[in-house]
């Protein structure tokens, strides 16, 4: 079915298909992006990873290779200011895992990890003029995201609650990503930002996707355990305008995926995901691995986002090498079902099968 949100909004943005890809840091580069657009859905590019050089490079890349619509995606996240009492309780937590690899912790240097939305960012791309910018963990200040609008950029912005959505709306967003729980990735709560008392007020993306329906005036996203065309059809039934579909992408053969997480997302291990903290600080699904289990997901010494991420990285790499995902984020959504290993156009033309 094709109602009157979806085609509003494919008209606005000029797509054929109500399907967006989701920005995936770390797993993917513009050439997803180009292979979802030119197919009719929305491409999106993650900046999050990048510095401002490769973000410049991919832009010429993407621009180079479609004139399709596409989005652009920055984190919206405070740095925290570094605290080295809880590092060193991060890395005695470690400490163990450091002993088996033969890592010697004060080799390891601190890092930010992932830079937040910037007016250096904008200006990188303001030559560009991408047709779609998203934000994660709210929305940048009030003066930035004004120059962004005089771009003529249409503005996303993801929201887990009501009042999220709520909030979004009230700062003029064009659209709002109603995010569910099942989602993969980094969750993009951003009202309360504590793990304790913000993850008990989320909600699955079908009860979460009617609510923001009907309380808001702007187009809604559904986003979270969307994975095939009957799941498409499902969220525009409930009045979402389109979705959008991340874990679903990464077996595609554009994605850059590593092997060792492309076998998880077909084994077993996939219909076992949780919510963790471990890998940056900050709550994001991925697939239950070794370290998540033997130091709990939601580890209370794991420093604030984006911390988190210098002190494991080096196990990461030590266990990858071996050919284990024991300390990788094996990001993905509760629903693994839809990971095929295809061109991103056909899977992208297949999850609007059902579209009339």
């Amino acid at each position: 079915m094709t109602t009157a949100r979806t085609s509003a909004l494919r008209q606005r943005l000029g797509i054929t298909l109500p399907v967006f890809q989701a920005p995936m840091a770390g797993v993917q580069d513009h050439r997803l992006a180009v292979a979802v657009s030119e197919a009719g859905g929305l491409g999106a590019l993650p900046a999050a990873m990048l510095t401002l050089e490769q973000l410049g490079n991919e832009l010429k890349a993407l621009r180079a290779a479609t004139t399709r619509p596409f989005n652009v995606n920055f984190f919206c996240h405070v740095p925290p200011q570094p605290d080295a009492a809880r590092d060193a309780a991060w890395r005695d937590a470690l400490a163990p895992f450091y002993a088996e690899a033969g890592i010697d912790r004060a080799t390891i240097p601190a890092g930010a990890g992932r830079m937040p939305f910037s007016a250096e960012a904008l200006a990188t791309i303001e030559p560009f003029a991408p047709p779609v910018i998203s934000f994660h963990f709210g929305l940048p200040s009030a003066e930035l995201l004004a120059r962004v609008k005089r771009l003529g950029a249409f503005v996303l912005s993801s929201a887990t609650t009501v009042d999220e959505g709520l909030w979004l709306q009230a700062q003029g967003v064009d659209a709002v990503i109603a995010q569910g729980l099942e989602a993969g990735g980094h969750r993009g709560h951003f009202l309360d930002t504590d793990p304790a008392t913000a993850l008990t007020r989320q909600m699955g993306s079908f009860a979460l996707l009617p609510q923001l329906v009907a309380a808001l005036k702007v187009p809604v996203i559904a986003a979270g355990g969307i994975a095939d065309a009957d799941g498409v059809a499902a969220a525009l039934a409930l009045g979402a305008a389109a979705v959008q579909i991340g874990t679903a992408y990464l077996l595609c053969d554009e994605a850059t995926t590593t092997p060792i997480h492309r076998a998880a997302l077909t084994s077993e291990a996939a219909r076992h995901t949780a919510l963790t903290t471990l890998f940056t600080g900050r709550p994001a699904r991925g697939i239950v691995n070794r370290v998540m289990r033997e130091l709990g997901p939601l580890n209370p010494a794991a420093p604030a986002f984006p911390l988190a991420t210098a002190a494991i990285a080096p196990l990461r790499a030590w266990a990858e090498r071996q050919g284990s995902g024991d300390f990788s984020p094996l990001w993905s959504g509760q629903n693994a079902g839809g990971c095929r290993t295809v061109p991103a156009g056909e899977l992208t033309r297949s999850l609007a099968a059902r579209l009339r």
